[in-house]
């Protein structure tokens, strides 16, 4: 009986035999690489806005605390984006007639909002209340990263379940006596390694299977 397949078929059997699992291995690695990219999570990026307010002028130089322009912060889910006329409050007074600022007195003049581009955008299916996290010690900081110091805001961290999941796992590493949640520079006191210990219970923290169960974020 003659030969059916060709000699170098058996060369191509075997280089087969390893390429296909190298390459199964290199699309894995390419689809985890591009999901945690920035790409795809957003970290790292900045938004084109109607005004490019700078966080590192008004909160890094001039020293404007977080609630001046956020101002349900501490009560509500949702931590408000300012009405124009917050802005007019010290622009009516100064740089009345800068450029930059053009869109801000429009804004207040027709009575019409900004259209902001929220940096820090959750999906829909998550939920999110800012109020409890500022009540139990979470500083602006430990989720939106060095707001006092950005230009332009960008965002921090890749906001993925695994990046909440481990602080609801750990959250003595992450809360802060709650006078110091809108202190951007506060750093834990290296002499008090049980702080964050003695805060969870002093803020009544719950325990971690509650913390991490479904039901906590997706309702």
């Amino acid at each position: 009986m003659s030969q059916i397949f060709a000699r170098s078929t058996n060369i191509w059997s075997k280089v087969s035999i390893l390429a296909v699992p190298i390459l199964v291995a290199f699309l894995g690695w390419a689809v985890v690489t591009i999901s945690w990219s920035g790409y795809v999570t957003g970290q790292g990026l900045t938004r084109d806005q109607p005004v490019q307010f700078s966080h590192a002028h008004h909160v890094g130089s001039m020293g404007i605390d977080c609630r001046y322009c956020h101002t349900t912060v501490e009560e509500s889910a949702f931590a408000n984006i300012p009405p124009t006329k917050t802005c007019m409050n010290c622009h009516s007074q100064i740089w009345t007639s800068a450029p930059i600022l053009e869109p801000v007195r429009a804004s207040f003049r027709d009575n019409t909002p900004l259209q902001w581009w929220r940096v820090h955008d959750l999906p829909d299916f998550v939920y999110f209340n800012h109020s409890i996290h500022v009540a139990k010690g979470v500083g602006c900081a430990t989720c939106h990263g060095p707001v006092d110091r950005m230009p332009l805001v960008y965002q921090e961290n890749t906001l993925q379940m695994s990046w909440c999941l481990d602080c609801h796992r750990n959250p003595q590493k992450y809360i802060r006596p709650r006078d110091q949640v809108f202190n951007m520079s506060w750093q834990r006191p290296a002499d008090d390694p049980g702080m964050g210990e003695r805060l969870v219970k002093d803020y009544k923290i719950a325990d971690v299977r509650q913390l991490t169960s479904c039901s906590t974020c997706h309702r």
